[in-house]
């Protein structure tokens, strides 16, 4: 039985740009039907990207998309590997044309590369819709933008009608896998047994080389050979739905029934309910087998009727957020630290509400003041790097707090270096369900 086999290239904004050509070589000696997804969009990295494209409309697309298709647009338009992604953010037409910019610098003919919309419910004629759905939390002198999860429908679509690019903006992470599925077998919209296992294929790419061993390693617990080159996913997906999941040849990493339950399970709530635009799926009955190395089969999925409703994130103006860091080193360090932090809180407490961290001794497991959690008080160390951070409506309280922090070089505590600040714009969100037909999904063309 012929599989279609889908290749992961990336699975965050900011992952490596050299994960996708090893795949691609894979997709090509193995032979068939296959597509390659690059999983760049998050919550935050889509607020970031609208607030780009504010101040530049040719922005507010995936920065690295041209270091991530430069290496492989060549050869996956020769061998007929389609390619889905969602790193066109919040503007999937500049990624389009840029795409299309690329391949004429590459000497290639022009793709045939289609845009899936719906997801914007960003302009007026949408605001209705947020107070109806957000009531009073929908906060229209900060609003920013608002995005709906769309599906894998309209990527389908887009392929059945040629396209060999497909950009998308805000759709859920499995759809990327489940569109060219959905294409390359004809399953219908209801089929849900066949979509829900296609969409947990997709869930195990769709986080990159997390289900490949990356996110797994614990030396000496969960071991994980050659992880500095660690090979990307890629599921074979088979007429059922069912799936067998494996990486990259002659890459490093791992595939095996370990890292498939665990990557099976990440972000999921309720394995019997992970709702997506698409389908519910269940993964409750699920089977995980191991055939061989580095190929686990997933099996077992079953699927019920996607709900009448999309979730939609809805971003606001969250004023600024500003951080520091100062190091201190040596006898009495962490007591110095502690001394620099009494300064601070003096300093700048009573205007704002300060985060501290020790980092290297309370800093993930730490609260607000730097004290760690269901602990005993903390003993003396000796390679403190401290950390301070705030947020404010007015930049320029956020300005004051990191001059503050600046100014311990010398106003003490003694030996203090290695100052860091940085300031940023913040983003609020909210979350809601709309209803599925006030934000339908298309796809078009870019001629």
């Amino acid at each position: 039985m012929q599989t279609y086999a889908v290749g992961c290239g990336a699975g965050f904004s900011g992952d490596r740009t050299d994960a996708a050509p090893p795949v691609v070589r894979s997709l090509i000696e193995r032979g068939g039907p296959a597509a390659l997804i690059f999983e760049m969009l998050a919550e935050r990295t889509l607020a970031t990207a609208q607030l780009a494209r504010r101040a530049d409309p040719e922005r507010g697309f995936e920065p690295l998309l041209e270091l991530e298709l430069r290496p492989v647009l060549a050869d996956c338009l020769r061998h007929g590997i389609v390619i889905v992604s969602n790193f066109g953010a919040a503007n999937p037409w500049a990624a389009a044309r840029r795409i299309a910019a690329l391949a004429q610098q590459l000497g290639l003919r022009a793709p045939r590369i289609a845009v899936a919309s719906g997801d914007d419910l960003s302009d007026p004629a949408h605001r209705a819709l947020l107070r109806e759905c957000l009531g009073g939390e929908l906060d229209e002198t900060h609003f920013v933008c608002a995005n709906a999860y769309q599906g894998a429908y309209e990527i389908a679509a887009a392929i059945r009608a040629g396209a060999e690019v497909v950009v998308t903006g805000r759709v859920a992470d499995p759809s990327l896998t489940l569109g060219p599925a959905m294409a390359h077998f004809g399953w219908a919209p209801d089929d849900w047994d066949r979509l829900a296992g296609a969409t947990m294929a997709g869930h195990l790419l769709e986080c990159g080389a997390q289900v490949s061993g990356g996110y797994f390693a614990d030396p000496g617990m969960k071991d994980v050979p050659g992880l500095d080159d660690v090979g990307f996913p890629i599921a074979e997906i088979a007429a059922d739905g069912s799936c067998v999941v494996t990486k990259a040849a002659h890459t490093g990493g791992l595939v095996d029934t370990r890292t498939v339950k665990e990557q099976l399970l990440y972000e999921i709530h309720d394995p019997a309910r992970y709702l997506t635009p698409d389908v519910i799926a269940d993964v409750s009955q699920a089977g995980v087998a191991q055939l061989g190395p580095d190929r686990v089969r997933l099996s077992g999925v079953r699927g019920h009727p996607r709900t009448a409703s999309l979730k939609a994130n809805v971003f606001f103006d969250g004023g600024w957020f500003g951080e520091g860091e100062i190091s201190y080193a040596g006898p009495n360090a962490e007591a110095r630290a502690r001394l620099a932090m009494e300064v601070m809180t003096k300093r700048c407490g009573r205007e704002l509400d300060l985060r501290f961290d020790l980092i290297g001794t309370s800093s993930v497991l730490g609260d607000d003041g730097g004290r760690l959690l269901g602990a005993a008080p903390i003993g003396a160390q000796r390679d403190i790097r401290l950390r301070v951070a705030s947020r404010h409506t007015e930049a320029e309280r956020i300005d004051w707090l990191l001059r503050e922090l600046t100014a311990l070089w010398t106003g003490g505590p003694a030996g203090g270096g290695g100052v860091r600040v940085t300031k940023r714009q913040r983003l609020s969100m909210r979350s809601c369900l709309v209803p599925r037909e006030r934000a339908p999904a298309r796809f078009d063309f870019l001629e």
